[in-house]
């Protein structure tokens, strides 16, 4: 008798499942090696920290105030140039007292200089002065008188009476020894009336210098006394 069964439809061989399965296995294996690097990382970071000393109360007070106020100081540069201006304004000063200083000197050399021309043309003035007028009158040197204080007494120059006497020496004069010509107005004799006043008007000089000229201590006089009347 014949089996009118339908025949059983025979099975695809496909692939499809082991594909996705292979997929599968990869995706888990993908996520275990992920899973592993970052419990490595982890571990490495834990490692890190434990081994790092923590930082002391001190150092972390010393960061925060470095970090706070940080030291303001002026640049070496800038330094540097205030002490070359401050050099170079020293210099300065001191170069400017030295040329005043120099300064003031040759001025003064040339003052003293002036001041000795000036003496010389006085002196060859006076040596060059016209002759006195007058009488010429022989001084013998007493003690204690001096070139100078004879000059003065007749009221003469010291020129004057060195060009009357060329060959005497001012400082070597002898009491005594030495005699001086001298140049008076006039040698005048004393006659009835004449008192020292009355001989100075007649003559035009002062009484006060007729008494040097002779040496008077009191306005007194003798009849026939010669009186030595100086220059005016």
């Amino acid at each position: 008798m014949e089996d009118y069964r339908n025949p059983r439809p025979a099975e695809e061989n496909s692939n499809i499942p082991m594909i996705t399965l292979l997929v599968l296995v990869a995706l888990v294996i993908a996520l275990l090696y992920v899973g592993w690097q970052s419990m490595s990382d982890d571990t490495t970071k834990t490692e890190v920290v434990l081994s790092t000393p923590p930082k002391s109360d001190a150092m972390k007070g010393q960061e925060d105030a470095d970090l706070v106020t940080a030291p303001t100081t002026e640049m070496p540069e800038e330094g540097a140039e205030k002490e070359d201006k401050e050099a170079s304004t020293t210099v300065d000063e001191a170069e400017k007292q030295d040329k005043k200083a120099q300064e003031e000197k040759v001025a003064e050399k040339k003052k003293e200089e002036t001041k000795k021309v000036e003496e010389v043309a006085k002196t060859e003035k006076k040596t060059t002065e016209a002759p006195l007028k007058g009488t010429t009158f022989v001084h013998t040197v007493q003690a204690g008188e001096t070139f100078y204080g004879i000059a003065n007494r007749y009221h003469i120059s010291k020129a004057a009476l060195q060009t009357l006497n060329p060959d005497v020496k001012p400082e070597g004069i002898k009491v005594g020894i030495t005699k001086l010509n001298v140049k008076v107005k006039a040698i005048h004799t004393v006659g009835p009336g004449d008192i020292l006043r009355v001989v100075a008007q007649k003559y035009g000089v002062s009484k006060q210098s007729i008494m040097d000229a002779n040496k008077k201590t009191k306005d007194i006089t003798e009849r026939g006394e010669k009186l030595i009347i100086p220059l005016p």
